[in-house]
């Protein structure tokens, strides 16, 4: 295997961004493939069938850029989609959910923890699942918030707007009296800052650092780390509106991603 192939990563829109940036942390010599399924995004209101056709040409997309492994940075793809999607492809994976389960174990010391995510996410009960297989007497709170995929994708996650339909989602988990919350979607974490105002005490996890920690594990531990050691490459790939992804992912990252492009996934 030559050992100096990208690493591929597929979001449904510009949220996964928050696991290219862990990973550029923790691998800083590995060459990424993102790639942004803009066009059908959001998933979480999809069913598990359209996210699964759609997650299958999303790797199929990063298998024609050559990548040595695959991240689904997509929690509703992770949640429905990535058992099938390992039957398929000979290519090693990896998904959000069992990491971000992991760190969240980690982080409680009451025992009670809150998950927020998409539909279809929370639907899954994938994270509720992970979480009891981990340790049967957590006591856990869900709760879906489809309103933060559109404020993030719009660019208005530090908007009175924002603010005010966290308070809305999060009052929940005040009187449940969570000591842990899981963002288990990965535009949820541009969303801390509004967050943490609200839920003062209450210890976020970002399952992208666990994930990025996980990924690095692996490519060592199977010899895959990238030999050559020079600056690497990141190239960014989405369906539909690229000024408006490149603007998003700009801010977060805090400099230019240079040029997106277009491309079209069937």
């Amino acid at each position: 295997m030559n050992n100096n192939r990208p690493i591929g990563i597929f979001d449904s829109g510009v949220g996964g961004i928050t696991v290219f940036k862990e990973i550029r942390k923790h691998l800083p010599y590995e060459n990424i493939i993102y790639f942004g399924d803009t066009k059908h995004n959001p998933y979480g209101s999809k069913s598990k069938e359209t996210v699964t056709r759609l997650s299958t040409g999303n790797v199929q997309f990063l298998l024609g850029k050559n990548v040595k492994y695959v991240v689904v940075a997509c929690n509703t793809a992770s949640a429905l989609s990535l058992p099938l999607l390992k039957t398929f492809y000979s290519v090693p994976m990896i998904g959000v959910v069992d990491t971000g389960a992991k760190a969240a174990l980690a982080a409680t010391e009451n025992g009670k923890i809150g998950v927020i995510g998409t539909r279809a996410t929370i639907e899954s009960r994938a994270y509720l699942k992970a979480l009891l297989k981990l340790n049967k007497s957590l006591k856990i709170k869900s709760l879906a918030c489809p309103l933060f995929v559109p404020l993030v994708e719009e660019g208005w996650a530090k908007t009175k707007v924002a603010e005010l339909t966290a308070f809305e989602y999060l009052k929940a988990f005040k009187e449940f009296k969570a000591d842990t919350l899981v963002l288990g979607c990965t535009h949820y974490p541009f969303l801390k800052p509004v967050i943490r105002r609200i839920l003062k005490t209450t210890r976020l996890i970002d399952s992208a650092t666990e994930t990025a920690k996980a990924v690095k594990q692996e490519l060592a531990a199977n010899s895959m780390l990238r030999e050559n050691k020079n600056k690497a490459a990141a190239a960014f790939y989405v369906t539909d509106a690229t000024a408006r992804f490149q603007k998003i992912a700009n801010s977060f990252l805090g400099y230019d991603i240079g040029k997106v492009r277009l491309v079209e996934v069937e």
